[in-house]
């Protein structure tokens, strides 16, 4: 296969690219490389792609509507997307909202309409987001359930995704599948993620805020868990092109914040400071994913939990902290 990555140096994308990449895929990888967090980490991200046999990078905004255009009327023999660019963070979008809609909204509608030009695409995956699901209280979530009271406006974005993605499948028979991440945490990970900054506070002997004193509750996915279920996905378009899927993609398991920090205490060797506040209104009390769908389609079955994921990012945390990207 020849797949277009978008986002290709963040977190999630750099992993998806690296797995195409061993299995004898081309890549082009594009990627703005922008300052949301430590470019330095996207930029080592993508230095360990560069050198692979077929990887092919491009500097430019996923919403950057000729760039993209351009970029895929040189690759007119792609016949897969994997379009896991956008502006992450839920608290984020209380402090600059305009991102949100520019990268979430713009730039999914950019690779839209480049990816219906393409002749031979047989498949378009795209990252939507287990806050889709609100204020949503039955568990676990199902792809069934009412997804039209977001509480932040990034889920709002990602719904709209959603909803754009249908409308093209439709019009246009363009085959798609959207993916709901349930909080994706592992080596390499985003650095404004709650279990990389407690990680950063607990090491350097700072103070930590736990919202609901540790009582929310998430279902964290360990990143190569996360790798399959993209890959499996990709592999498998729908069978009528004019019905998109949509598919949950986590643990399904549930655990408190308050173990994540008692984890990440046991594999630093330190113990949190901790201070407590109440859930701000962006955040839900839990998570928790459904996985029948996605398993009865590919075979998903996520393997790792938090007591394994856990050490293996702290082993990888402490050697980049140790000074092997150049942090201190």
């Amino acid at each position: 296969m020849k797949v277009l990555v978008t986002g290709c140096a963040g977190f999630i994308g750099y992993h998806v690219a690296d797995a195409l990449l061993a299995r004898g895929d081309d890549v082009v990888g594009l990627d703005s490389l922008n300052a949301y967090y430590d470019v330095r980490l996207k930029q080592a991200r993508l230095d360990r792609l560069r050198p692979r046999r077929g990887f092919a990078f491009h500097h430019l905004d996923v919403a950057d509507r000729d760039a993209v255009a351009a970029l895929v009327a040189a690759h007119p023999d792609l016949d897969g997307i994997a379009h896991l660019a956008a502006q992450a963070g839920v608290r984020h979008s209380l402090v600059d909202p305009y991102a949100y809609v520019q990268a979430n909204v713009m730039g999914h509608l950019v690779v839209l309409e480049a990816a219906r030009r393409l002749p031979r695409l047989r498949h378009l995956i795209y990252a939507s987001t287990s806050s889709v699901y609100g204020a949503n209280t039955e568990m676990p979530f199902r792809e069934t359930d009412r997804v039209d009271q977001p509480v932040s406006l990034y889920a709002a974005t990602k719904r709209a995704d959603e909803l754009m993605s249908h409308a093209y499948a439709h019009l246009f028979g363009l085959p798609q599948t959207g993916l709901r991440f349930f909080t994706v945490y592992g080596p390499w990970g985003r650095p404004d993620m709650a279990y990389f900054g407690f990680a950063v506070a607990i090491e350097a002997g700072e103070p930590i805020t736990l919202y609901d004193e540790g009582r929310l509750r998430r279902d964290f996915t360990y990143i190569d868990d996360i790798v399959a279920g993209i890959v499996g996905s990709l592999d498998r378009p729908p069978d009528d092109p004019r019905l998109p899927r949509l598919l949950n993609i986590g643990n399904h398991r549930v655990e408190q914040v308050g173990e994540l920090v008692r984890l990440l205490e046991e594999a630093l060797g330190r113990k949190a400071i901790i201070r407590s506040a109440p859930r701000p209104a962006v955040d839900v009390a839990a998570t928790f994913a459904s996985v029948e769908a996605i398993g009865a389609l590919t075979g998903y079955a996520p393997t790792t939990p938090l007591s394994v994921g856990i050490p293996r990012f702290v082993a990888w945390f402490r050697e980049w902290r140790g000074g092997v990207a150049g942090i201190g």
